[in-house]
C-alpha cells in the first residue's frame, strides 16, 4: 500500500542508482495532481538520451519540465513565481557532475542553493543519489565527487524539513 505523503516545505529524497528514488519522489507530486519538474541530466551519448525520454514518457502530461543542467538556482525562482505547484528537482548529483564538468564555482553554486531554498514559497523535492556508501574510488575526480555530493547532502539536510532514504523501493523516513 502507498503511503500518502502531502508535498510541503523542503524534502530531501536520496536512495542509490535505481532504487526508487525518482518514482517516489514523483508519486507525492503525483498525488497533488501534479507540479514542476526540474530535469538536471544531458544527453551526453545516445543511452542517456533513451534514459531521459523513457523518463519524460513516464512522468505524464500534469508536468510542466524544465531542462536546466546548470542554473539551478534560476530555475527554482522561475518555480516560485507560479500558483505554489510543488517542484521536482531530479537530481542534484547530475547537477553537481555538470558543475564539475563545466569547472564552476561548487561552494558557490552549493551556497547559493542553500540560501535560496529557506526563502521560497513552494514545496520542493530534491531527488539526489547517496553516493557514501561504497569503496572509496580509485581516482581523484570521483574521489572529488563524492566529497562534494556528501558536503552537499549534509547541507541541503540540515535545512530540510523532511529525509528520506529510499532502499529497493521502500522508502524510510531519516529526518
Amino acid at each position: 500500500m502507498t503511503q500518502t505523503i502531502r508535498p510541503a516545505g523542503t524534502h530531501l529524497i536520496l536512495g542509490g542508482a535505481r532504487s526508487g528514488k525518482s518514482r517516489f519522489a514523483e508519486d507525492i507530486i503525483n498525488q497533488a495532481g501534479g507540479g514542476f519538474y526540474i530535469a538536471t541530466g544531458r544527453a551526453w551519448d545516445d543511452e542517456m538520451a533513451n534514459r531521459i525520454d523513457l523518463h519524460k514518457q513516464s512522468r505524464g502530461n500534469h508536468w510542466q519540465t524544465i531542462e536546466e543542467p546548470l542554473e539551478l538556482c534560476a530555475a527554482l525562482r522561475t518555480c516560485n513565481t507560479s500558483d505554489g505547484k510543488p517542484v521536482l528537482v531530479d537530481c542534484l548529483t547530475l547537477w553537481l557532475t555538470n558543475l564539475m564538468l563545466e569547472d564552476r564555482d561548487i561552494d558557490a553554486e552549493f551556497t547559493a542553493l542553500c540560501e535560496l531554498v529557506p526563502t521560497l514559497d513552494i514545496p520542493i523535492l530534491l531527488v539526489s543519489n547517496e553516493v557514501g556508501f561504497g569503496i572509496v574510488p580509485e581516482n581523484a575526480m570521483a574521489r572529488t565527487f563524492r566529497d562534494h555530493a556528501g558536503r552537499l547532502h549534509q547541507r541541503i539536510a540540515a535545512l530540510a524539513d523532511r529525509v528520506t532514504l529510499v532502499v529497493a523501493g521502500i522508502p524510510m523516513q531519516v529526518k
